[in-house]
C-alpha cells in the first residue's frame, strides 16, 4: 500500500512540475489557435471560424458586441455542425480576446 501511494505521490509530483496539468491562461494566441481549429466544439466537419472568416474578415466590428460569445456558440453549433462552449471557459475568452483584437 505505501509503495503505491509512493508512486502516486511521485507521478502527481510529476505531471505538476513537468505543467502537463497546469491550466493554459486566456489569451489571444490560444483565441487564434481555436479559432483555426477544426476541432472546435467537437466539431464534425473540417471547417473552423477562419474557413467562412479567412484572417478575421468580416469581424472587425464584432468585437464590441456584448454579446460576442453567443454568436460564437451560435456560429460553432452552426456553421462548425459542434457543441456550445461554456461563456467562462478560457476557451471562450480566449476567442473573445482574438476577435476583439481584429
Amino acid at each position: 500500500m505505501k509503495t503505491v501511494m509512493m508512486t502516486g505521490s511521485i507521478l502527481l509530483g510529476t505531471f505538476f512540475s513537468s505543467g502537463l496539468l497546469a491550466v493554459e491562461q486566456a489569451s489571444s494566441g490560444l483565441g487564434e489557435r481555436l479559432f483555426n481549429d477544426s476541432g472546435l466544439g467537437s466539431s464534425v466537419n473540417e471547417r473552423s471560424c477562419n474557413t467562412c472568416h479567412v484572417g478575421g474578415k468580416g469581424l472587425e466590428k464584432a468585437g464590441h458586441r456584448s454579446d460576442l460569445p453567443s454568436m460564437i456558440n451560435i456560429c460553432i453549433q452552426g456553421a462548425l455542425q459542434g457543441r456550445s462552449i461554456s461563456e467562462d471557459s478560457v476557451e471562450m475568452r480566449s476567442l473573445v480576446i482574438y476577435i476583439r483584437s481584429l
